[in-house]
Parts: structure tokens; sequence; C-alpha cells
């Protein structure tokens, strides 16, 4: 089955409009389908540079801002003119592979601008979508080099960021004006007036990556910084810069399919191999760790098992050779029969992950990937990655590529943040470029990722759940629980340090001595919650404070409510629920009262779609819940 199949008829509307080009003061006007976002570009009359603005329900969420590139071998200052527009527009909708929704809405208004710069020729395509706004260069010309990029975002006075330096570092709130280094995208923006915007890029497949710096000479104004030059030798199309806003900040996030849909359809014609699911992470490095991994794998409704860092030898030397299975004797003693373990879970459907790190990858990823295949391995966890130049932005991408060709899935881990290509190949699984569990981030960390983060699409956050860190940092199980609901990642990590408690004692992976994993009565949740959905609705929340997202595969709903640093009464309303039925709520909540090691509660009532749930929990708690139809 074609999951991209458009199943309504796109409808393209095309007229080409000449522009005096005499006349600078023209403006090119586009206007979302739903008329909720307006983007003017023109040439300024002062400056002579093209520029942009963007209203969101009336009020000018991006003011009079710069386009462009410096371009090597181009004099300044430019003589820049609007030759034609060409208009299309698009009503369509498509169904992912896999995704946070089973379908999503295409819809937009399109305008190509024609622009002449000197002997520079290029179009810029612009795009209203309902969810946000959205533009991008097609340089006409050959043999260019971009030096840097000169698009900027001048945002209304006195903003708020939720800025973090790279995709692993902490985020912060600060204002423009205090900005001292380069910060990640996408990034949540909050105006004096409550209202929030987003801006990042999307469709990065042959380029360097972007980030934002602190304007030079502009107040409330963010610049586009490149990771590094950009040399084509032919024609070639920029990613797409895009802006979204909300009343709240869940609406951005609930339509962060925009990302998504700003990249090109599926190409891989047979999909039937690209399996989502939950993952736990064998730390023994030992074949009585792998098979009894694989055991509580089939048990527990998980789907994968990954052996991680060490078992081809010590990651970091150069001479580690990836085509075998040679043991790091740092992070075990063994022994480890891989091919025993891949037979084994095989025979009880479970899927086998292999990790490798980048020095192996550069050198070897043309060998492994077939030899992976032959063994039977489902999916390859790229590890340490270079990222952000022009080279290995395009390097990795590549290699996503080749994966598809050999059938295998990718989770690709460190500073890598999505721009939406796993729709173009949704063997892209999931990628980190995240603070997860690894880094013992507290609520307070997970509700900023939330808002900010999870813009850009799936996040592989290494939960834990029977590590000490999750008493001591991370917050408590009842959050644990809800972050399998509110962070989304297609394949999901449910148990990053934890082993099976028939595992290999002799061996830690060079983790520790940590917990083993027990059969508490909330594993019952774990066992049942997917990793994709077939409905999303963020319901509410704050960066940093609280977030409550309900989320919907077949007849069920899952709900995660995740709380902060205060203690806050949830009031939960139902109305995503399907009108005049009853459900079962079952609710896993923190109570310390319980006479388990991870002191979760469990309890169950009958609920309907005019119902709310209501609940005190403590700060740096967390509840799940799962609501069933009663027939």
């Amino acid at each position: 089955m074609n999951f991209n199949k458009i199943i309504i008829v796109i409808c393209l509307l095309t007229a080409a409009v000449l522009l005096n080009s005499c006349n600078t003061e023209k403006k090119v006007n586009i206007t979302s389908p739903n008329g909720d976002y307006k983007f003017d570009c023109f040439v300024n009359k002062t400056t002579g540079e093209l520029s942009y603005s963007v209203n969101f329900l009336g009020k000018e969420i991006i003011k009079q801002s710069v386009l462009g590139f410096n371009i090597s071998n181009f004099e300044q200052p430019h003589n820049i003119t609007i030759n034609s527009v060409t208009e299309n527009n698009v009503n369509s909708h498509w169904q992912p592979v896999y995704g946070e929704k089973n379908e999503y809405p295409e819809i937009y208004s399109e305008k190509i601008i024609s622009v002449s710069d000197n002997q520079l020729n290029y179009k810029i395509t612009v795009r209203a979508y309902n969810e946000g706004v959205a533009f991008r260069w097609n340089f006409l010309n050959s043999d260019l080099t971009l030096v840097d990029e000169k698009t900027e975002f001048a945002l209304p006075d006195n903003v708020v960021l939720w800025a973090s330096e790279n995709a692993q570092s902490k985020i912060f709130k600060i204002g423009v004006s205090s900005l001292k280094n380069p910060i990640d995208r996408p990034l949540l923006i909050q105006t004096p007036d409550s209202l929030f915007i987003a801006i990042g890029e999307a469709g990065l497949v042959n380029f360097a990556r972007m980030k934002f710096i602190k304007s030079s000479t502009k107040e409330s104004t963010l610049k586009a910084k490149l990771d590094s030059e950009v040399k084509y030798q032919k024609p070639f199309e920029t990613p797409w810069r895009y802006i979204m806003a909300g009343t709240k900040p869940g609406h951005i996030l609930e339509n962060n399919f925009l990302i998504l849909n700003l990249n090109q359809p599926n190409k891989i014609e047979d999909t039937s191999w690209i399996k989502p699911g939950k993952i736990i992470r064998e730390v023994t490095l030992t074949t009585k760790g792998g098979l009894a991994c694989v055991d509580f794998a089939a048990k527990h409704n998980i789907q994968f098992v990954e052996f991680d860092a060490g078992w081809y030898g010590y990651e970091y030397d150069d001479k580690s050779d990836a085509t075998t299975i040679t043991i790091d004797p740092k992070r075990s003693k063994g022994p480890l029969d891989l091919h025993k373990i891949i037979k084994y879970a095989e025979s009880k459907n479970i899927g086998i992950v292999l990790y490798v790190n980048r020095r192996s990858l550069e050198k070897q990823l043309d060998e492994i990937l077939p030899l992976f295949k032959s063994w039977g391995i489902k999916g390859v966890k790229y590890g340490f990655v270079n990222v952000g130049s022009q080279e290995w932005t395009a390097w990795l991408h590549d290699a996503v590529r080749k994966a598809a060709n050999h059938k295998l899935m990718v989770d690709i881990h460190d500073e890598y943040r999505p721009t939406g290509y796993s729709r173009t190949y949704p063997n892209l699984m999931t990628q980190e470029g995240i603070r997860g569990d690894e880094a013992s981030p507290d609520n307070e960390m997970v509700l900023k990722t939330i808002f900010t983060r999870m813009i850009a699409g799936a996040g592989d956050h290494t939960n834990c759940y029977f590590d000490k860190r999750v008493d001591e940092k991370l917050g408590s199980h009842g959050s644990q629980l809800a972050k399998l609901v509110c962070v989304y990642s297609p394949w999901q990590f449910i148990f990053w340090y934890d082993r099976p408690i028939n595992s290999d004692t002799s061996g830690d992976g060079g983790v520790g001595n940590r917990n083993h994993i027990i059969e508490v009565p909330e594993l019952a949740f774990i066992d049942a919650v997917p990793t994709v959905w077939d409905d999303t609705k963020v319901i509410e929340g704050l960066p940093g404070e609280f977030a409550v997202i309900a989320r919907r595969s077949g007849d069920r709903w899952f709900v995660g409510a995740l709380n902060g640093n205060q203690p806050r009464e949830f009031n939960i309303p139902l109305n995503f629920l399907s009108p005049n039925i009853k459900y079962k709520a079952t609710i896993y909540y923190d109570n310390p009262k319980v006479k388990t090691t991870t002191k979760v509660g469990v309890k169950q009532q009958i609920v309907s779609s005019n119902y709310q749930i209501s609940r005190e929990i403590k700060a740096k708690n967390g509840m799940a819940i799962i609501f069933e139809k009663i027939n």
C-alpha cells in the first residue's frame, strides 16, 4: 500500500503575475487558507534588500526582516528586482507510514517569486499553511558558494526565548539582548501579550545546518547562521525556514506535522519491513543477558532488543571492526554469541538493533549494512555522528538512504535534530538531539523539551524506569509513565539502564550495577502503551511547568500528565473521547503508601466524554491513564 497516495485531488491554480520592476514598493502577499497568517515579501526601498514580514491573527509576529545570503563573487549592494509571481493552491491529505496522527492535512497557498539580483537569478517559494508559513530559495545559477545567510527574524519587543546552545544542552529562558552564543532550532518564543512563536528549518538534506544568533545592529532581531559554507556546481534548493504561532504553546506542538509537510513524500515503495516499537537496551553484552532480554521483550510486548556500544570493540578506537563480534573488555567479560541471540529473537518475533559509532560507520558503512542484513539485524543506531556542515549533513542523509536499500531502520544519536526527513525515508525511525534521561533531566527540563525540541519531531529520550536516578533526579515513576505518552518517538527505549531479573550478573555493559526489572503492577501500562498514534491532542501545558497530552491508538486513548516544580491541581476534560460511550479509565499515579519499590498506585473508574478527571499532582510527579471503551 502506498501510504503517500493523495486521497483528495490536489487543486492547482497557476497564474503568472507580471510586476513593474521599477516599483520597489510593490508587495507580494500570501495568506493562509484559513486567513490566520499573512506573509509579505517586498524590496526595501531604502536599503534595496529583499525583505519580508509575517502577521498572525492580525498581529505582526515578524517585523520587516532581510531575506538572503552572502554569496562569493557577487558584489554588494544588490540590485534586486521582482520579475514575476506564480501562484499555486493545494488542498490534500496524506497518510504516513507511522506518526502522531494517521493522516495529515497538507493545505496551503503558495507563491513562487522570480527574482534577479545583479547577475544572480533565483526564485523564492513561499507557502502559507493553516499551521504556519515557510520559505526557501531555488538558485538557478551554477557554481555558487553561499558564504553565510543574512536572513533575519525581527521579533516583537521584549520577547522571551526558550533557548539551548546545543541539541543536548539545557534549555533556558533568555531575552534576545542577553544572547552570547548561537542557539539551536526549533526555537520557541513568547511575546509580552502571551502569543507563542516558533522558528526553525525543515528539509535539511544537503546543506549546512542553521542556528540563530543575535543581530549586531538591530534590537529584538535574530539572524540565521550557517555551520559552514555551502557549495553547489548546479542549480539547487535550500532548506525551508518556517514560522509558526499560537495562542498556546500546545497549538504549535500539535501542528508540528508542518515540518513533515515541508519534505518530499515517501520514496520507499515497500514499507512493510518498517516497524515502530518499544526497545529494551541490553546492558550486559553477554549471551545470557541477550536471551533474557528477548524473553522479557516477548512477555511484555516489546518489539526490539538493542546491543549498544562495546559489542564490536572499543567504540572510540579507529581500529575497532564492526564486521566482527569482539567485546570491549572494559564493558563486559562476555561471552556474547550474537548470532545465537538473533536466531532466538527471530523465533520470538523480536528484532535486534545494533549500535555503531561514527568511526566505524564512516569507514565501513557500505560493508556493514549488507552484512547486518544477512545476519538478520533489523536496524542500526548511528552513534556520535558528525553534524552541522554541508559535508556531514549530506553524508548522514545518504547513510539513511543506504540503510533503506538494505531494509534497515535507523536511530541517529547525539547532536542530530530532525527536520522532517522521516517523511521521505521513514526507515529513519527516531533520533536523539534531546536532553534525555541519560543526562538526568528533571521534570522542569523535560517540560521545556516537550514544547520546544518536540516541535521538530520524534525524540529518543532514553527512558529508564528502575534506575535509581528516577527517584534521585528525574522526578518519579509516575513521571516516567507520563513521559511515554508526552514524548513522541516511534522507536522508544523504555528500559535504558535496566535488565531482566534473570539476566547475566557478571556483566554491566560499562554502566554500573543497575537495578533489575521488577514485576510491578504498572508494567501493565508499559506493556500496553504504543509508540505511534492515530490522533494526538495537546490538552494544556506551559514550558517548564506542566503538560497534559492525549493520544489515540485504535479505540484506546492514552493520557500523560507531567508536573514541574510546583504542586498543581490537574483538571483534565475528557471531550476527546467519543460521545455517548462509557470508558474504563485506568489511572497510574504516584502514591508513597503503595508497598512497591516504585510507589505507583493504580485506580479505575468509569467515565465518559462529558467528565473531567481531577487530581492533585505533587511537584515533580506525574500520572498516566488508559481509556478503554466499555461494550
